[in-house]
């Protein structure tokens, strides 16, 4: 035994006085040869370990998630994917390292588009609503009453006591209830007749006594004087001075009835005010 280690450490002697002699290049050559396969293994692993620790912290459960259907993304700022989100953590005293909060800017509806694009939004927004996982949508007003008229918001008088809505009492948004069970016939053109009809409505969505049943659904978006009204993202529903059902367009804020507790969307609504920022 004592003889097979003397041979080891010789060997070793040489190894040692062989790669004082080599050149930065030969070293890693050498390096290269005999660790090669530790090395891979080793990268490997820190690259698994990295991937592992970015999926995890980038995959953290939603505690807030709102859509901002039809947004302006041209506009230049980055308020709604980076700003709010950051700013509602701490506002709302959510966890930054359990939970996290997503403004979803991407999703686009139009009553006159067909693409796959716009598809895909409609598809992605009912699936995601159906089981519960946004907690928020904010769209103009013609976007807004056609998911109203569904029954896809919360009754916010329902909801909320009066001192939760006193701050928002001289923004509520009515939709009519005795129209949730129109009917829209069977055929395409008894749907294309209800659909002109929607259109040609002269409500004015501000005014309950001008509804046979009027349900507070959303909350009216002041173009200035508050962060989503002063981001710009619908700037162009001014601009372009739109209308629906006879009145000028506004921005709207509803909770969809899938969520079972409504209380951080009024968080949400209460940050976007905040010092009229």
């Amino acid at each position: 035994m004592s003889s097979q280690n003397s041979v080891i450490e010789e060997i070793r002697d040489v190894q040692k006085k062989a790669f004082a002699t080599m050149t930065v290049k030969e070293k890693l050559a050498y390096f290269w040869d005999y660790y090669k396969l530790h090395t891979i293994v080793a990268v490997i692993v820190v690259v698994f370990i990295i991937a592992f620790i970015n999926s995890y912290r980038s995959n953290k459960p939603y505690a807030f998630y709102a859509v901002l259907l039809n947004a302006n993304t041209g506009v230049d700022n980055n308020d709604a994917t980076v700003t709010w989100p950051q700013e509602f953590l701490e506002y709302a005293g959510i966890d930054p390292d359990a939970y996290q909060v997503y403004i979803d800017t991407t999703v686009t509806t139009s009553a006159s588009s067909g693409d796959q694009y716009e598809m895909a939004s409609r598809q992605k927004m009912a699936a995601m609503m159906h089981a519960g996982d946004i907690q928020a949508i904010v769209a103009d007003t013609e976007a807004f009453e056609s998911y109203a008229r569904l029954e896809y918001f919360y009754d916010l008088n329902s909801a909320f006591s009066a001192e939760e809505l006193a701050p928002y009492a001289d923004l509520l948004y009515y939709t009519d209830g005795a129209d949730f069970d129109a009917d829209t016939g069977d055929t395409l053109e008894e749907m294309e007749a209800a659909q002109k009809a929607f259109y040609e409505e002269v409500i004015d969505h501000s005014d309950p006594a001008a509804m046979e049943k009027p349900v507070a659904v959303g909350i009216r978006i002041p173009q200035t004087g508050n962060r989503l009204g002063d981001s710009g993202y619908y700037d162009y529903i001014f601009e372009g001075d739109y209308t629906f059902q006879g009145h000028p367009s506004e921005i709207v804020i509803g909770i969809p009835v899938s969520v079972e507790d409504p209380k951080i969307a009024l968080q949400f609504l209460s940050y976007l005010f905040e010092n009229n920022a």
